[in-house]
This record gives structure tokens, C-alpha cells and sequence, in this order.
């Protein structure tokens, strides 16, 4: 194998490591989000919720299901994502920093008022059927 076909391989495994494309579990289970094209970009958009989270949500989002919580999503030279995240319970919308911590979590981190106020969460992958009992969190 040539250098110039070893940096290509090397390049699209890169690529497709930091992937953030799936469904994902949100802490606690009190939401599940797909992540997937959306146009140009991805996009992350509530598929499930739990009775709870859509009674909190309901400042900001009037239907949580189907509610796109990640936007604008650019990929990054080093693998991460940056974008737009949405806070339905809050009703607002804050700086995204998503990265890939393994094939079966992201770290999603949602900054406001610059870096001033920022946090973090891990999301895991979800591989399971869409729960029909919406009471209960989520299963892992």
C-alpha cells in the first residue's frame, strides 16, 4: 500500500470514528434523540421522552417528540462537532460541543453566555425499541 493510500485509510477510519450519527439515551433515560443527516449537517432530533421530561419541556417546546435539540452541527479537524444546542425546559438555545468518547458515547457539552456558563453531559448509544411505557425512563 502506497504512503498516499495508507493516509487515505487512515483519514476515512478518522472519519468515521468520530461519527456521532445513532440514536442516543439521554442521562437519566428521560429522552432518546436521533441523531442523523438533516440537508448539509446533522442533526439531533427527540424521538422519545418520557411523560416528565415533555411536562418539563413544555416552556420551550409545545411537542417535545420531534423536536430538533441539536443544530447546526460542522464537524472539526480534530473529529469533535459544533453547533447549536436546544434546552427545552430552559427555552434556550446555547453553544454545542459534541465529541465521540467510544463507539457507544458522546459527551455533549452546552455552553451560555460565552464559557461563562457551561456543563456537560454523556450520552450512550441506544440499540434497544423506542420503549412504549413513557412513565419510566429508558432502559440502558
Amino acid at each position: 500500500m502506497s504512503l498516499t493510500a495508507l493516509i487515505a485509510a487512515l483519514a476515512l477510519q478518522a472519519a468515521q470514528d468520530s461519527s456521532i450519527e445513532g440514536i442516543w439515551r439521554s442521562p437519566g433515560g428521560n429522552s432518546i434523540i436521533k441523531i442523523a443527516s438533516c440537508g448539509n449537517a446533522p442533526c439531533g432530533t427527540v424521538v422519545w421522552a418520557t411523560d416528565k421530561a415533555k411536562k418539563d419541556s413544555a416552556k420551550g417546546a409545545a411537542q417535545l417528540i420531534g423536536t430538533p435539540l441539536l443544530t447546526s452541527l460542522q464537524q472539526r479537524d480534530d473529529g469533535s462537532w459544533l453547533g447549536k444546542l436546544f434546552i427545552p425546559d430552559k427555552n434556550m438555545r446555547v453553544t454545542a460541543k459534541i465529541q465521540r468518547l467510544g463507539p457507544n458515547q458522546l459527551k455533549v457539552s452546552g455552553c451560555a453566555a460565552g464559557k461563562a456558563l457551561c456543563r456537560a453531559a454523556t450520552w450512550t448509544a441506544f440499540t434497544a425499541a423506542l420503549p412504549s411505557d413513557t412513565s419510566a425512563a429508558a432502559p440502558q
